[in-house]
């Protein structure tokens, strides 16, 4: 898997991101949704990178800048031909690692309540992130909860 800054201007990432929002549609009231869509992930403070297996797009991440010492992991998305193959594993490992190298000393991410997210859930735990309060611009809402990761 290749792993590299990407964009957002070519036609397979532009379909994932479509597709991961219009998933939020399905899973989450509109005002619970904190996906970004492709303007606001070219934003300059949001690094965004997809993995690729040859000419085949697999999954994304990206990592948003909150200040100097802190982090937020944005648009995990794993393509629906790539799930249980180890891509967002490796996409979170490489931002984790991107995270340390701007000298991070924190990591946050947002992500669903609901048992469709269970699985995120769970990889995020797996990486050491722990439940915390909303962190930033969010507020308690029941339809999210929000991990941390000191690095």
């Amino acid at each position: 898997m290749n792993i590299k800054k990407d964009d957002l201007t070519g036609p397979e990432i532009v379909e994932l991101i479509n597709a991961h929002l219009h998933g939020m549609t399905l899973l989450s009231p509109p005002e619970s949704i904190h996906a970004l869509n492709l303007d606001s992930l070219r934003k300059p403070d949001i690094t965004f990178w997809s993995a690729w297996e040859d000419k085949e797009l697999m999954g994304c991440g990206a990592l948003k800048e909150l200040d100097a010492e802190h982090g937020e992991i944005k648009s995990m998305r794993t393509s629906s031909s790539h799930l249980r193959k180890g891509v967002a594993k490796q996409m979170l490992q490489y931002i984790i690692e991107e995270a340390k190298k701007r000298g991070y000393r924190k990591l946050s991410l947002e992500t669903g309540s609901q048992a469709a997210f269970e699985p995120a859930r769970r990889l995020y735990a797996s990486f050491g992130f722990q439940y915390c309060k909303p962190f930033s611009d969010y507020q308690e809402d029941s339809n999210s909860v929000f991990m941390k990761k000191e690095l």
